[in-house]
C-alpha cells in the first residue's frame, strides 16, 4: 500500500495501481505510433508487391511466350482403303480321320497329347477278310479274261458274236476295277494322318470292331474337316467340329471367321490381302479365302461370312482368340499426301498453312483427294516436301479473369470484383470504411492518446 494523503484533514487510503489492472484500450494506447506506421507500411509493401506480381509480371510473361508451332512435310505415301471387321481364330486342320474300310482293331499307335507329321500310321485292322476280298477279285478277273478270249476266237462276223464279244470285254475292265478297289481296301487297313498336327482325341482301342465309314480312297483315311488329302479320304464336315476314331487339330495354320456388314461386301473379294491383330498387340497378315454368298441375320443384320487364311504359322494364335481384321481393297502407291489435321475445309474450300522460308506462314488453297489412315491426299496446291503447319499454340494461354492494375488487365482467376480488394479495390485507400486514416486502422483511428502524449 502507498502512503496515506490526507485531503482537507481527512486521511483517504489510495490503493497503489498494479500493470495488472491496466484494460486492453490502455496497452494498446501505449504502443508508440511509429510501430503503427511502420507496420502499416509493411502491410500496404507486401500488398503492392502481391498486386504487380500477378497483375503485371505474370501476364507479361505468359502474353510474351513463345508460340510454338507443329509442322509436317507433304511427301509420297502408300495409301489404303480397307474394310474392318472382327472375328475369331481358328485352327486350318480339324481332322476326325475314321478307317473306311470295316475291321478288328489290331493296333493303336498314338494317343491324345501326340504329335504327328503328315502320312504317319495311327492304327491297323486285321486284314483277314481284306486279303480274301483281293484274292478273290483277281480270280474272277482272271475268268473275265478267259471268257473274253474265247469270245474273239468265236467271233465269226455276226451280230450275235460281236455282242459276245463286247460283253466280255466289258466284265473284264469291271472285274479290273474290282481288284483296285480291294486292293485299295488292303491298304486301307492302316489308319494314317491326312495332315499334321496334335492328337486331340483317340476313342477306338486294340479289339474293337469299326464298321468303316467315309469313301474309300489310298490311304486308309475317313472323314474330317480339311476336305482331301494325298493318302486319304476325307469328307468336310458342316460342323467344323472334329469326330472320329482319332481327332487332329493342326497347330501351324490358321483361319479367321469374320462377318462383313451388306454395305462393305461389295469390295470384298477372294485373294485380298487383309492385316490382322491381335487384344494383346500381335500383328498378323492373311488372304481372304471365301466370301458367303448367303448372308446371316442373328445379329440385327445383314452379315457376311468372310474365311481369311493366316499367312504363315500364325504364331501365338490360340483357338476362338478374338481377331481384327482390316481388308485392303484399295492400296496406291507415291500418292503426296499431308496430314488431315493440316488440312482446314470451309464452304467447300480446302487450305493449308504452308511454313516458307524464315518461317513466313501462308495459306495456300488446295485440291484434296481421299483420306484414309489419318491422311488426306493433296492432288494440287502444295508440292512435295511443302512444309505445312499441324497444329500452334502458346504455352501458358488459357488463364482467365482480368482485372485492372498498372494500367493492364491482371490474371487472378476471377478477377478482384470492381478490379481490386471488396467490392472496390482500397476502399479509401487503405483497409476497412476508411482504410489508413491518419495513419492508423480501422474505421476510426486516434491521432494520439488522450492528452497528446503515449
Amino acid at each position: 500500500m502507498s502512503a496515506r494523503p490526507t485531503v482537507s484533514g481527512v486521511r483517504c487510503d489510495v490503493p497503489a495501481r498494479r500493470p495488472h489492472d491496466m484494460s486492453a484500450r490502455s496497452r494498446v494506447r501505449r504502443v508508440p505510433r511509429w510501430a503503427w506506421i511502420t507496420a502499416a507500411v509493411t502491410v500496404a509493401a507486401i500488398i503492392a508487391v502481391s498486386v504487380w506480381t500477378f497483375g503485371y509480371a505474370i501476364p507479361t510473361q505468359s502474353a510474351s511466350a513463345r508460340t510454338v508451332v507443329r509442322t509436317a512435310t507433304a511427301a509420297l505415301r502408300t495409301m489404303e482403303q480397307t474394310v474392318t471387321a472382327t472375328g475369331t481364330a481358328a485352327p486350318a486342320v480339324q481332322d476326325a480321320v475314321d478307317f473306311a474300310v470295316p475291321g478288328t482293331v489290331v493296333s493303336v499307335d498314338v494317343k491324345a497329347g501326340d504329335t504327328v507329321k503328315k502320312g504317319q500310321a495311327l492304327a491297323k485292322v486285321d486284314t483277314l477278310q481284306l486279303h480274301a476280298a483281293v484274292l478273290q477279285a483277281q480270280a474272277t478277273l482272271a475268268q473275265a479274261r478267259v471268257s473274253l478270249a474265247s469270245a474273239q476266237g468265236a467271233d465269226d462276223g455276226t451280230g450275235a458274236a460281236a455282242a459276245r464279244l463286247a460283253a466280255a470285254s466289258a466284265a473284264v475292265d469291271v472285274d479290273a476295277q474290282a481288284v483296285a478297289q480291294a486292293k485299295t481296301a488292303m491298304s486301307q487297313a492302316t489308319l494314317i494322318a491326312p495332315d499334321a498336327g496334335l492328337v486331340t482325341a483317340v476313342t477306338i482301342a486294340v479289339g474293337d470292331r469299326v464298321s468303316g465309314s467315309g469313301s474309300p480312297g489310298a490311304g486308309g483315311s475317313g472323314s474330317g474337316s480339311s476336305g482331301p488329302a494325298a493318302g486319304g479320304s476325307a469328307t468336310a464336315a458342316s460342323t467344323g467340329v472334329a469326330s472320329g476314331a482319332v481327332t487332329i487339330v493342326g497347330t501351324t495354320a490358321w483361319t479367321v471367321d469374320a462377318a462383313v456388314g451388306e454395305t462393305a461386301v461389295s469390295h470384298v473379294s477372294v485373294g485380298e490381302q487383309v492385316e490382322l491383330g491381335t487384344a494383346d498387340g500381335r500383328a498378323l497378315f492373311g488372304v481372304v479365302s471365301s466370301v458367303g454368298l448367303v448372308p446371316s441375320t442373328t445379329t440385327g443384320s445383314a452379315q457376311y461370312p468372310v474365311t481369311i487364311t493366316v499367312t504363315g504359322t500364325g504364331a501365338g494364335l490360340f483357338d476362338g482368340v478374338s481377331v481384327t481384321a482390316a481388308i485392303v481393297y484399295q492400296r496406291r502407291t507415291d500418292v503426296l499426301a499431308v496430314p488431315s489435321a493440316a488440312v482446314t475445309t470451309t464452304a467447300g474450300r480446302s487450305t493449308v498453312a504452308v511454313v516458307g522460308t524464315g518461317g513466313a506462314q501462308t495459306v495456300t488453297a488446295v485440291t484434296v483427294g481421299e483420306v484414309a489412315g489419318g491422311y488426306t491426299e493433296i492432288t494440287g496446291g502444295v508440292k512435295e516436301g511443302a512444309a505445312v503447319i499441324v497444329a500452334s499454340f502458346a504455352p501458358g494461354a488459357g488463364r482467365t479473369g482480368t482485372t485492372t492494375g498498372r494500367g493492364g488487365a491482371s490474371r487472378f482467376p476471377g478477377g478482384f470484383t470492381g478490379g481490386g480488394f471488396g467490392g472496390g479495390g482500397f476502399t479509401g485507400g487503405g483497409f476497412g470504411g476508411g482504410g489508413f486514416t491518419g495513419g492508423g486502422f480501422g474505421g476510426q483511428t486516434r491521432q494520439g492518446t488522450p492528452g497528446g502524449g503515449q
